[in-house]
């Protein structure tokens, strides 16, 4: 392409005195080795070590069990029989036992056919009512809702978890119908993997983190923060932006992340409610905000305070970095002080990006000789590059913690833009590929360091919360609605409000969801 563009003669590139090649950069590069993974000890491997980036559950049990005592499934397909449900949910509570959870392989109530697909409310709401009428006299509460869920189901997810999660305090899995009918072994096993965190388990840990090996993480009580905002998409100009933020709530393992999200103005990058002053009906200000919320969780969870903050922020592009550095730094600080006066733990705030043009290969596939693992000649997982393409002066690298699938790896860039616990360049891009294999949801390394991927998770869930407040808006437009147009021709344009639109909090998700990995 550099070729046949001829960038070399652009009159633009010799007036600036720019030389463009036509080959790539060679750069160095090293591969940090992957983790020891610790699983429970009753399974017949009680660690693993990945391979290539990626390992699978047999032979191991999930090193902290979760426990599904009552649950029941509900089936919003109209082409799947209850015998074909029964069966399903047999097989996947098998799968749960197998890999260690507790999981009572009988529903508290049969297969519950919603009649009205079209009104989920209704249905789940019945449910709920005839459920906690069971369940309240022996003071139990509902563990799991499976729900099954057409191939085609439009909006009916976000429904679902938008009524599970902030009405009826529910934890719910969804699941297809084109895996009812034909549950493979692999699939059953994710979904074991997802319901375990969801019941507040885990699924994985570090063998370094058990043993308290790792530097500026294992020596004093840390949490590790992720942050993300998600924005409306072209064609709705007033829909709000959606923030979220999580945090790890367990230490010295550092698995479990509790997820808080919030609407803020269209577009807005800067996370508005990471720290905010409300108040009091009496007239007192009262201090809180997201930060906080999640530090106060954390210290409820182990007994102490942070002693060290880590913050990766993601989806921040390089024209905004300080501007978010200076508001969201400033709102940690405030969050730590509105705890106690005099608590400032040091803090390092990264910058997560996978939005660039920045491509490696490996130099004529040596690296990769006779590995059947690696296709299309991609690097290796837990490649790093920190010279020649960086900056000179400040403090970034990139990271391919991944092993690709289709098509060419893309590494993301991490940037640190304030490090006051002081990590060397080889601790901080060992933790961070590190922590790569750590996320929930399936058995490989993953792009981004995992809270920066369950804040992207969070804040595409809380989206689901909006759809009942757009279905009942009516004329001019809404922050939450969808845009109108102008005629049908092709000149027609969004009906956009001439003064801001306020912008309309999402409803509140439910005490005991928050606690656990909902948006998994």
């Amino acid at each position: 392409t550099v070729g046949q563009n001829e960038y070399d003669k652009d009159p633009y590139a010799k007036e600036f005195g720019i030389e463009i090649s036509k080959e790539l950069a060679s750069v160095e590069a090293r591969i940090l080795p992957a983790p020891l993974l610790k699983y429970h000890e009753t399974g017949r491997q009680r660690s693993c070590l990945p391979t290539v980036g990626t390992w699978n559950m047999l032979d191991k049990k999930m090193v902290n069990p979760g426990k599904v005592d009552n649950w029941v499934c509900i089936n919003f397909s109209r082409n799947v029989q209850e015998v074909s449900v029964t069966n399903f949910c047999a097989e996947l509570a098998q799968m749960c036992c197998t890999h260690g959870m507790i999981y009572n392989p009988d529903p508290i109530y049969p297969p519950y056919i919603a009649t009205r697909p079209d009104h989920p409310d209704r249905a789940l709401k019945d449910l709920y009512k005839y459920v906690k009428t069971k369940l309240q006299p022996q003071g139990k509460e509902l563990d799991l809702l499976i729900v099954i869920l057409p191939d085609s189901n439009g909006s009916l997810y976000g429904d679902v978890k938008r009524i599970c999660e902030t009405e009826l305090g529910l934890v719910s899995q969804c699941c297809l119908t084109k895996h009812v009918y034909k549950p493979q072994r692999k699939y059953l096993a994710n979904v074991a993997l997802k319901i375990n965190v969801k019941v507040g388990g885990r699924n994985t840990v570090l063998v370094d983190a058990l043993s308290r090996s790792i530097p500026l993480v294992s020596d004093v009580p840390t949490i590790i923060f992720g942050a993300d905002v998600t924005h409306p998409r072209p064609g709705e100009p007033n829909a709000p932006s959606i923030a979220a933020v999580v945090a790890s709530q367990d230490w010295p393992e550092v698995t479990k992340y509790a997820g808080l999200v919030c609407a803020q103005a269209s577009r807005q990058e800067i996370i508005e409610e990471m720290y905010k002053e409300t108040r009091g009906s009496d007239g007192v200000i009262i201090e809180g905000g997201m930060v906080k919320e999640l530090l106060l969780s954390f210290y409820e969870a182990t007994g102490r305070k942070p002693e060290r903050i880590i913050f990766y922020r993601d989806g921040v592009s390089e024209g905004q970095f300080y501007q978010v550095l200076f508001h969201e730094l400033h709102a940690i600080r405030m969050a730590c002080k509105a705890m106690q006066e005099n608590y400032q733990p040091p803090v390092t705030f990264v910058i997560v990006q996978k939005r660039h043009r920045t491509r490696l290969f490996a130099d004529n596939n040596r690296s990769n000789a006779g590995d059947k693992n690696i296709k299309f000649g991609n690097i290796l997982p837990g490649t790093v590059v920190d010279s020649s393409i960086c900056h000179p002066t400040e403090f970034d690298f990139y990271l391919c913690s991944h092993k690709g699938i289709k098509g060419t790896s893309r590494p993301s860039h991490y940037h640190v833009l304030w490090d006051e616990n002081k990590f060397t360049a080889d601790e901080l891009q060992t933790l961070t590929n590190n922590l790569c294999y750590t996320y929930a949801r399936c058995t490989s390394s993953v792009s981004i360091v995992p809270p920066a991927y369950y804040a992207h998770l969070a804040a595409f869930r809380a989206r689901c919360y909006m759809m009942d407040q757009e279905s009942s808006e009516n004329g001019a437009v809404t922050s939450n609605a969808v845009p109108t147009s102008r005629g049908a021709g092709s000149n027609s344009r969004p009906v956009i409000s001439a003064t801001p639109v306020p912008v309309r909090p999402l409803p509140a998700i439910m005490e005991n969801v928050k606690k656990v990995m909902f948006y998994c």
